[in-house]
């Protein structure tokens, strides 16, 4: 309505006043309802082409949508491992810090795997203190089949002396050589047990220990998850947990937790795709919201998703038939306040309605640019101011609408 009434004033208003005044022509005389479009036909036809074309002009050059959301994301209130409730912490639409515990599953079992693994290195530990007894015993025994060895090989040494006039038998030298070997056999053997003992006491037993103490820590890290906390700061949601309530990590979640700043810094709209080339980053952008009526928010654009959202594919066991994706997906266009708390009164999820203004500020100041460019460039910019007071028309009947023409 109002490009169609600018548009007149430029067209059949100066069609009208030659008709009056230069051609004598009077309204209700030569100038009625009936020969209005003879009357004024260069005018009207004018107008109406000027008309589609400044609206053309304005809604591709300063495109506007009004599928713009402060979209926030909430985090599902999970536990790690399926359990029965056994306390909670927190009540509903609570705010929780982050870490905070909420509630707790029962943890009997992984007390029962934590007091296991604790036993197992009391255990590992009495082991290595029986080793080490057995290896201050084993240095007794080694002097013991020292001394023995000693006391056989200087008997053996006397008696090969005594072989020698006849003084003994053979035999008893033949028993004693036996009773050397068998000394030095038992040295060997008890030698060979302590360093067992010492191996056991550096290698096996250490690595026994660090298992269990591994097998403690996991018991712990299972025993923790029984205590489930809030990730992050926020309000909890849809927390209707009672003790004794059954929870499975797939099928039934605890609740939802909505992040403070979740939704609160930036809009997301989606834009025509045949404003594709003209949406870039760095562009000035308004909006005004349903949360936040009466007030333009200034806005910028920070990034523009390359890829249309409608034209993904998923690979399944069939073929995809085109003609599925022929409905026109929009351009996914992020907005952030041009300042500090532009946002802050507006709640997440609030729909809103955005307008984006091309700027041609850097072109027009090229001392290059041709005439007809220039002219083209003021006019591209000039017209953005009606987009804008068609927004701020919006922001003033966006209450009307919405509470008496909406059905409430």
């Amino acid at each position: 309505m109002l490009e169609l009434l600018l548009c007149s004033m430029l067209t059949i208003f100066p069609d009208y006043l030659y008709r009056r005044y230069v051609q004598g022509k009077r309204i209700g005389q030569e100038i009625t309802l009936y020969s209005m479009w003879y009357e004024l036909r260069w005018g009207i036809s004018a107008c109406l082409i000027l008309t589609v074309s400044l609206i053309t002009m304005i809604f591709y050059f300063h495109p506007s949508t009004k599928a713009v959301t402060a979209v926030f994301r909430t985090v599902t209130i999970l536990p790690e491992a399926s359990g029965r409730v056994d306390e909670v912490f927190v009540g509903v639409n609570e705010k929780v810090a982050a870490g905070a515990p909420l509630f707790s599953l029962d943890d009997s079992q992984q007390k029962a795997a934590f007091e296991t693994a604790s036993r197992q290195i009391a255990e590992v530990e009495a082991e290595a203190k029986v080793a080490q007894t057995e290896l201050a015993s084993m240095d007794g025994q080694i002097q013991e089949a020292e001394g023995a060895l000693r006391v056989a090989e200087d008997e053996l040494e006397m008696k090969t002396q005594l072989l020698k006039n006849d003084a003994v038998a053979r035999r008893e030298v033949v028993r004693l050589t036996n009773t050397v070997e068998g000394r030095k056999g038992s040295l060997s053997a008890a030698l060979a047990k302590k360093q067992t003992l010492e191996t056991k006491l550096s290698v096996l037993l250490p690595a026994q220990k660090a298992s269990a103490e591994a097998a403690r820590a996991e018991a712990q890290v299972e025993l923790d998850k029984t205590i489930v906390r809030a990730g992050i700061s926020g309000t909890v949601q849809q927390f209707t947990l009672r003790p004794g309530d059954v929870l499975n990590t797939m099928l039934r979640p605890a609740g939802i937790l909505v992040p403070s700043e979740a939704g609160r810094g930036t809009l997301i709209a989606g834009f025509g795709q045949i404003e594709a080339q003209v949406m870039k980053p760095g562009m000035v952008a308004e909006a005004v919201c349903v949360g936040k009526p009466f007030t333009i928010i200034p806005l910028v654009v920070t990034d523009v998703q390359d890829v249309i959202a409608a034209g993904q594919l998923r690979p399944t066991d069939q073929l995809v038939d085109v003609q599925q994706m022929a409905k026109p997906g929009t351009l996914t266009v992020f907005l952030q306040p041009l300042f500090d708390g532009g946002l802050a009164d507006v709640p997440p999820g609030s729909s809103c309605i955005a307008n984006a203004y091309t700027n041609n500020h850097d072109a027009l100041a090229d001392p290059n640019i041709s005439t007809p460019r220039w002219m083209f460039l003021h006019v591209v910019d000039t017209v953005g101011v009606v987009h804008a007071m068609i927004l701020r028309i919006q922001a003033m009947l966006l209450p009307v609408q919405t509470l008496v023409f909406a059905g409430h």
